[in-house]
């Protein structure tokens, strides 16, 4: 999802900005700014791009979902509901708060089966976390209904959805509070980065407080701010935003680029009959970072995968096999491998994972190819890699 692929004028001009002032801190040194505020122009510029009345910019998207559950009251001992395909960061976020992740099936969107959501529900349930992967949604009316019904907060991690939507709302705009990332492979990236994302003025206001140690950020003079409550240093840079902040005026160049590499390869793929594309929800439009699609079997989806690779065909993944995105390959998270003591609350909420089987999901993913839409290839290039890759899939 690489826009640094088309990294330009933009981007240097605004960066340049920042050290041409020398300001990289993000708060204070008003009078040697020249008026250049690099991460406040970015969280407006990202407000009017989600259709959201808040942004808080943060360091990375790993601290925007720790930043948005804490701002939501989330902590020690509550249980956070979300998807066994995902990236790591995702409970590591929850587990940094001493929450407990409560991993559950996805369905053919590939992300949360809601049926898996209101099932694993218990008296410690705080929030249900929906992860937007590989550029689409869940079925966002059923989750929201879920959350309703018993009191919970909707989360939505969009990190690798940016441009997607759900009935004319941007994704990560829909939940209680959503979170993006802005890293080195993201449609858009800072560098690193991230922002969280809501309507709800309370939310923001403890994001805001609680990523900068507890700064109330009130008046001009930073050393006189007071800190209504304890917190910790997930701040992004000046520099960071300042690429964001180019990035992001060009959204809508990359996603229509996306659309049009995603809409080719799809095309020569849907001739195949043993191929099948993920269930996209009714209303919902995808961002065209990936093209996911079904294969008949493990064994059929292993073949495929091996030889686009032996055949030159890269950033196409079978998450079944992958360390970082499935649990099947978490071992560091089932057997608690930790560098310090894990809290009693966090270890014993953990144990269900010692010999709990998702085969739900297994049928899911162990079937999946999920192909990364690049926004450097011309469209001949697109072009011919989906033939290429339709002949692979053919041969097998």
């Amino acid at each position: 999802m690489p826009g640094f692929e088309l990294f330009g004028d933009l981007e240097r001009k605004e960066v340049n900005d920042v050290l041409d002032n020398g300001v990289l801190m993000r708060y204070g040194f008003d009078g040697m700014r020249k008026g250049h505020w690099k991460a406040k122009a970015l969280e407006s510029e990202l407000a009017q791009t989600f259709n959201s009345k808040h942004v808080q910019l943060v360091s990375s998207g790993t601290a925007a979902v720790s930043v948005a559950l804490a701002s939501a009251g989330v902590g020690a001992g509550d249980e956070v509901i979300m998807p066994t395909f995902t990236f790591v960061a995702s409970f590591e976020a929850i587990m940094m708060l001493g929450a407990v992740p409560v991993l559950v099936d996805i369905d053919d969107t590939l992300t949360l089966d809601p049926k898996a959501v209101e099932n694993a529900i218990t008296s410690k349930t705080k929030a249900v976390m929906v992860v937007q992967m590989c550029g689409s949604m869940g079925h966002m009316d059923a989750l929201r209904t879920i959350c309703t019904k018993h009191n919970l907060i909707f989360v939505e991690d969009a990190c690798q959805a940016i441009g997607g939507s759900y009935k004319g709302k941007p994704l990560g705009s829909i939940a209680d509070v959503g979170c993006f990332s802005f890293d080195f492979v993201k449609t858009i990236t800072c560098g690193e980065g991230g922002a969280v994302v809501t309507n709800n003025k309370n939310y923001y206001n403890n994001a805001d407080h609680y990523s900068d140690h507890g700064h109330d950020h009130v008046g001009n003079d930073r050393g006189a701010e007071s800190h209504p409550f304890l917190g910790y240093n997930f701040r992004i840079s000046e520099l960071n935003a300042a690429v964001g902040l180019a990035q992001v005026r060009r959204l809508p160049e990359f996603i229509k680029i996306q659309k049009r590499n995603y809409s080719i390869i799809r095309e020569a793929l849907s001739k195949i009959p043993e191929v099948t594309f993920r269930t996209v929800p009714e209303g919902g439009e995808e961002s065209y970072a990936f093209l996911n699609f079904f294969l008949p079997d493990l064994e059929f989806a292993r073949q495929v995968s091996q030889s686009f690779k032996d055949n030159g065909i890269d950033a196409c993944f079978h998450y079944y096999d992958n360390n970082w995105h499935y649990i099947r390959k978490w071992d560091h998270l089932k057997e608690l491998k930790s560098l310090y003591p894990i809290s009693n609350e966090v270890r014993e909420g953990l144990q269900y994972l010692k010999n709990k089987t998702f085969e739900q999901s297994d049928a899911y993913i162990a079937r999946n190819i999920s192909c990364l839409i690049k926004l450097s290839w011309t469209e001949e290039e697109v072009g011919q890699r989906a033939e290429k890759m339709a002949a692979i899939i053919k041969s097998i």
